[in-house]
């Protein structure tokens, strides 16, 4: 099996262990600094985006196995931008959590790219369901 179609599946395995390690690690050891910072809520929120996002990677991979022509194109590209999308809107969500001192271009930047990022995932799934499986 070649990589683009092992990609989505390789991603969900390491989005999805890491996602639930970084859970973990926000629930209970930085859980006090958390609190403290009052941006929970932000770490939780990455924690969501990242695992639902997983999910979705995981799908992209049984479609992309049994896809064809331009629809296997597009659910790769869609999995290739849901990883953007997770790195981008969840990493930087994780960071502006334990931080306080991002620079004002990174917080207004980069959470609203890795954003739009994961829109464009799900807008490459309707693509791919609308494309012609060959």
């Amino acid at each position: 099996m070649s990589l683009p179609h092992r990609f989505p599946l390789l991603a969900a395995g390491l989005f999805g262990a890491t996602g639930v390690g970084l859970g973990a690690f926000g629930a209970h050891a930085l859980r006090a600094a958390l609190t403290d910072l009052g941006t929970r809520d932000r770490w939780e929120t990455a924690v969501f985006y990242q695992l639902t996002h997983t999910v979705a990677l995981l799908g992209a991979a049984a479609w992309r196995r049994s896809a064809g022509g331009p629809a296997a194109h597009r659910i790769t590209w869609a999995a290739r931008s849901w990883c953007m999308g997770i790195t981008l809107f969840s990493g930087s969500l994780y960071l502006l959590a334990v931080t306080t001192r991002a620079p004002l271009w990174f917080k207004i930047a980069v959470p609203p790219l890795g954003g739009t990022a994961l829109i464009v995932g799900w807008l490459c799934v309707a693509a791919a369901a609308w494309a012609k499986n060959e």
